[in-house]
């Protein structure tokens, strides 16, 4: 008789929940959120944002980690058998389920670009090639070099990703993000705290808790909050799927699905904490938005 091979697991509850964090935390949180709180007036965007993250977090997100949870498997077959169920076919579900394994394709490609360069970024700032960079305009220049010649970084961040993944969900992935992700709040943290130490960092934070309420009355302000907080959550049947079909029976999603909400808009807050007060001491508009945000103003004002 054959014996079925046993599933991967999570390793801790805290494992799962870092692990998710950290498919969570990233660009749209880092990126994005410091983008879309820096054109659409601070305080204006984060109020919708928050509303929709409490709306979403309550809903979606413990939703797609019981979906997954129950079905244990990823969204292909996840969704195959949710049709299964109700119209007596899989083909339906199966068809739906690859549009966010097709969609999260992209984004690995994308992602794996970005991963080059802040693999680059990190050489350039040990041997000092970063530091020794003298404005924004060389940091824009820089920028350029770094996103036009990236090929070597990005198979390096490539390699490391999938050596990580080899190695499977609790030894693997969950390993990984007990170590990156702290290090993630721990550095943003040191940066905050730093940021505040500089001359016109102060008209930063003033920009982003400052509430204009005619701008609330901007419908694509909510409609970009909303899709942010869609985007910073890590939803659209995929990831959350996937992670919550490793979780045990035993698990209490509510309890996992808020604290993945509240550190991933923590992770949020933290960079635009950070990148907004950056571009203020850089002496920038600070109703910009553009890959300059992290990539540009923020090494120029901590090298």
């Amino acid at each position: 008789m054959k014996h079925e091979k046993k599933r991967d697991s999570w390793g801790s509850k805290w494992g799962f929940i870092l692990a998710c964090i950290g498919s969570a935390v990233g660009m749209g949180n880092i990126w994005l959120f410091p983008a879309r709180v820096s054109k659409y007036g601070g305080a204006t965007f984060l109020i919708p944002y928050l509303i929709f993250v409490v709306i979403i977090g309550s809903t979606g997100v413990i939703g797609e980690m019981a979906f997954g949870r129950a079905t244990r498997s990823g969204p292909v077959h996840a969704f195959g058998e949710a049709t299964k169920l109700r119209f007596g076919t899989d083909k339906p579900g199966k068809l739906l389920g690859l549009i966010p394994v097709l969609g999260s394709l992209a984004l690995a490609i994308g992602y794996s670009v970005v991963t080059g360069w802040i693999f680059k970024y990190t050489a350039q700032s040990i041997t000092g090639a970063l530091s020794a960079l003298d404005g924004v305009d060389a940091f824009s220049a820089n920028f350029g070099a770094t996103a036009s010649g990236n090929l070597g970084w990005q198979i390096a961040g490539m390699a490391v990703t999938i050596a990580i993944m080899a190695f499977g969900v609790g030894r693997g992935i969950e390993k990984a993000n007990k170590v990156m992700t702290p290090l993630f709040f721990l550095l943003f943290i040191g940066l905050a705290v730093y940021l505040v130490t500089l001359p016109g960092s102060s008209a930063g934070y003033q920009y982003i808790f400052v509430l204009r309420p005619e701008g609330l009355l901007d419908p694509w302000v909510w409609v970009y909050a909303l899709g942010q907080s869609f985007f910073s959550l890590s939803l659209a049947g995929n990831g959350t799927v996937i992670y919550g079909s490793y979780l045990s029976d035993d698990e209490d999603i509510v309890s996992s699905a808020w604290k993945v909400a509240l550190f991933d808009t923590g992770a949020a807050f933290l960079a635009a904490l950070v990148i907004v007060p950056a571009m203020a001491v850089a002496g920038q508009q600070l109703n910009e938005s553009g890959p300059g945000l992290m990539f540009i103003y923020l090494p120029n004002v901590i090298r």
